[in-house]
């Protein structure tokens, strides 16, 4: 049996993220440019077969959490069957997805059948005028019709992760804390980070966590930690106090988390990332491609998470944000 996936920090890695695409149909200005994208040739994409051996080389290293994402994920051809290939591997326990929204409903049951488990919508305000500010486009009734067919064929927990920036979602907090009480589904709350395309993000636009939970708390009702917290985990989660409506927070700048970090990721193109601000990358593809043993792919992944920093460092003066985008990485 191989060994785990262990950096030099001892952080053991099982939680696998990776991108089918950098495309996107909607352009929120916290990750792409509002103009011309260049995106990726789509020979440069990882083909699901290449995808699915790469999960079976890393799935006895104890990987057994995968999340596909993007750009947006669902604008990958037919992505159900990369989902049906990656559920039957033996080993994979958890198969999610984080999609934006626009094109989930019409697909929801298929990827449900295929073998997906999780399921997180983007939607960052409840309002179509805030909502087009932010994704620059249209498609908030898309999004809204997909989180209830999520629930209705059968996701659960379905999340709803919301960006939260100073300046432009404060008057959607109680909003989101309302929805959470509604409809069952749980909100998660995350700080605006720097990876946007545009190289616009400062600190002082962060909407910390922190000020999301007083204001909840003040306004509807106190929120209350949710038991034993799963420290890998990146969201820490709350409840109201009558028990109705969830609310998670992922504080990556406020009170990061990277120590107790288990994922590593595939970019679109076939690069290893070991941290979502890694300034440094692995070419997977190149392997994949030029008649590389499981052996030698084996070997990239572990010298990959044996170089991983101890953190990202966005508090310090140290920080340099990476070359590539958000959705270009892969959320």
């Amino acid at each position: 049996m191989p060994e785990a996936l262990i950096d030099r920090f001892g952080r053991v890695h099982n939680n696998l993220r990776i991108s089918v695409t950098d495309r996107c149909n909607i352009r929120c200005f916290y990750c792409m440019p509002a103009g011309d994208v260049q995106f990726m040739n789509r020979k440069e994409l990882l083909t699901f077969e290449e995808i699915e051996r790469f999960v079976r080389v890393v799935v006895p290293m104890g990987v057994n959490k995968i999340r596909l994402t993007g750009g947006e994920p669902l604008v990958r051809r037919d992505l159900h069957v990369l989902v049906r290939k990656l559920a039957a591997i033996p080993g994979v326990q958890d198969i999610g997805i984080t999609t934006n929204g626009i094109l989930f409903s019409e697909q929801a049951q298929d990827l449900f059948d295929a073998g997906l488990q999780r399921i997180n919508i983007s939607l960052d305000a409840l309002d179509p005028v805030k909502f087009q500010e932010i994704t620059r486009r249209e498609g908030y009734e898309k999004v809204v019709a997909s989180i209830h067919a999520a629930k209705r064929v059968g996701f659960n927990p379905v999340k709803v992760n919301a960006v939260s920036i100073r300046g432009m979602t404060e008057d959607q907090i109680i909003p989101f804390g309302h929805f959470a009480r509604e409809t069952g589904v749980e909100i998660r709350f995350i700080e605006f980070m720097p990876l946007d395309a545009d190289n616009a993000w400062e600190r002082d636009k962060v909407l910390f966590a922190s000020e999301i939970i007083e204001r909840l708390s003040k306004e509807i009702m106190p929120l209350v930690p949710i038991g034993q917290r799963d420290v890998h985990a990146p969201a820490t989660d709350f409840e109201f106090a009558d028990g109705v409506g969830r609310i998670g927070f992922i504080a990556s700048v406020s009170q990061p988390f990277c120590m107790d970090c288990n994922r590593f990721r595939i970019t679109a193109d076939g690069k290893i990332r070991n941290c979502l601000f890694s300034l440094e990358e692995t070419d997977l593809k190149g392997l994949l491609r030029n008649g590389g043993t499981d052996a030698q792919i084996e070997q990239a992944v572990r010298a990959s998470i044996a170089a991983k920093n101890e953190g990202h460092e966005i508090n310090t003066a140290k920080f340099i944000q990476p070359d590539r985008p958000m959705f270009s990485i892969g959320g």
